[in-house]
């Protein structure tokens, strides 16, 4: 059975190239197919480098979580709070910045698992929501939210390369 083998597990410092690459391959998998190269390079050169990695996992506020079958990694989770979120900076809420899996993983409930570890870590540290914000062409990622009881509730602007771009804003109250 599938499930025996995942882990999800925190990631570390010394896993930055691994995260990087875990980064640009799903990244790259979910969004070439609507946006341009020239954006697509110039949001990956930017965002996903190991010099912003670092920061990012080096920061108190934000944490990484890959989830890995038979120690490949197939996935990652992002999560944010306090100072760290990027739009809502608020002491009662925590935001899932990135869930992204693997295109051949797709379909077998590894998002599930990534977002039922943001949703406990969250329990356990008695916030009252989870908010986040997904590309409003993301028809699947958009529909995965909403099937979990995520609601939206606002809207802001993505900028991919030089191309702005709208992000449903969804949250979940615990």
């Amino acid at each position: 059975m599938i499930e025996q083998s995942i882990k999800i597990l925190k990631a570390n410092l010394e896993e930055v190239e691994k995260l990087r690459d875990i980064s640009i391959q799903t990244f790259t998998e979910t969004f070439t197919e609507h946006n341009t190269e020239s954006n697509m390079q110039l949001y990956l050169n930017e965002n996903l480098n190991i010099e912003k990695l670092t920061c990012e996992i080096n920061n108190p506020n934000s944490q990484f979580y890959f989830v890995s079958i038979t120690n490949q990694v197939i996935g990652y989770l992002k999560i944010n709070t306090g100072p760290s979120q990027t739009e809502l900076v608020n002491n009662t809420s925590l935001e899932i910045e990135r869930i992204y899996v693997i295109k051949e993983f797709h379909g077998k409930h590894i998002g599930n698992l990534l977002l039922e570890k943001a949703i406990k870590i969250a329990k356990d540290l008695s916030l009252e929501y989870i908010w986040l914000g997904v590309w409003e062409k993301n028809e699947r990622a958009v529909s995965f939210y909403k099937k979990h009881g995520f609601v939206e509730f606002d809207k802001h602007l993505f900028k991919l390369g030089n191309d702005e771009q709208t992000d449903l804003m969804m949250k979940l109250k615990l």
